[in-house]
């Protein structure tokens, strides 16, 4: 009897761009994988819980019925504490699909990444309660409200460790698969650019000024959370965003606007998209799954189905890259839905 290829799958952080991680698993699943423990970092923590606590599928069919207008109902703004939104209807939700379940009940090993603010360090949660686990793993900086737990201050696992490979090494396994949410897009540069600190003449700069807000904008990161209130959305007199915005045509040289979010948001994900580098370096996964950080907005929960099946892609892709298949079953019907089995035996 041949024994299924033993998978420890880390879930990086990524916003609504995790949905990419249902549509990873069921591919992994389909192919005959068999996932012995799971690591996840903020939307890698949620999806890897449920996962682990067998209610996936459940997960999966309410997430596919969010339209926006739930999404932006789900998100309870707040306006005083430290975080855009409170997210606890969200985590309401979550609660009724996974039940009153403890991380050391689970049948596999599981952790949720969080950041202690205070300490500046990472927690790793793998005992306790799995919806608490993921509340403080979610807790985007500035958008969701940090977790209290304990005297601690936690927010997003991503701050600190947008791919969790590291709590996987000691899941005994065959292969160790990592799913990255923040690949950048194909041909974008890596390199340092060098560049001078003297003030230069406005008609030399003000068309890449154009350009790089273009690319922004074209990608949908500047607008990821006004976008969906509408163009022109705005916190303050200060703050308004618009999706043409460029420099004032009759003042060539004013700068491009960039609300205070905006700034914030872009920032986070450059930053752990470069630390994930890192980090991956250090511990490199047998396999890389990367999901470019233009695939949709942070806030785009609404796009499940789009998400699900890019995931589901590009897990595919990366298998077939590598020729990793299932012992036991022929290569031409892994991933056709055609197993059976008996060729899983």
């Amino acid at each position: 009897m041949a024994a299924r290829t033993r998978v420890a799958l880390a879930l990086g952080s990524g916003g609504a761009r995790g949905y990419a991680h249902i549509g990873a698993i069921q591919v992994l699943e389909e192919r005959g994988f068999e996932i012995v423990g799971v690591a996840g970092a903020s939307m890698g923590a949620l999806v890897g819980g449920v996962h682990a606590a067998g209610k996936l599928g459940e997960y999966t069919d309410w997430a596919l019925g969010l339209s926006q207008l739930d999404v932006v109902r789900l998100l309870d703004l707040s306006v005083t504490a430290p975080g855009a939104f409170h997210a606890e209807k969200v985590l309401g939700k979550v609660r009724d699909i996974l039940g009153d379940v403890a991380i050391e009940d689970l049948p596999l090993p599981y952790t949720a990444v969080a950041t202690d603010l205070a300490a500046g360090r990472a927690v790793w949660f793998q005992r306790g309660p799995v919806d608490v686990a993921i509340r403080a793993s979610i807790a985007i900086p500035g958008v969701i409200t940090p977790y209290v737990l304990n005297g601690r201050v936690l927010t997003d696992g991503g701050v600190l460790a947008p791919l969790p490979i590291a709590p996987t090494v000691g899941i005994p396994s065959d292969l160790t698969i990592g799913v990255s949410l923040g690949g950048g897009d194909r041909g974008s540069a890596r390199t340092p650019e060098t560049a001078s600190a003297e003030p230069r003449p406005v008609e030399e700069w003000v068309g890449r000024v154009r350009r790089s807000a273009g690319q922004l904008f074209d990608r949908d990161i500047v607008r990821s959370v006004v976008g969906m209130f509408g163009a022109g959305a705005r916190a303050g007199d200060d703050e308004q965003i618009d999706p043409t915005i460029e420099p004032d045509a009759a003042d060539p040289a004013s700068p491009v606007r960039f609300g205070r979010f905006a700034v914030m948001n872009r920032s986070l994900d450059i930053m752990q998209s470069t630390l994930a580098r890192y980090q991956l370096a250090a511990h490199p996964p047998d396999l890389l799954v990367e999901v470019p950080r233009s695939a949709c907005r942070s806030l785009d929960f609404h796009k499940a189905a789009e998400m699900i099946a890019l995931g589901r892609s590009l897990t595919e892709e990366a298998l077939d890259r590598a020729g990793l298949v299932v012992p036991g079953v022929d290569p031409e019907r892994q991933g056709t839905g055609e197993e059976t089995d008996d060729d899983l035996r």
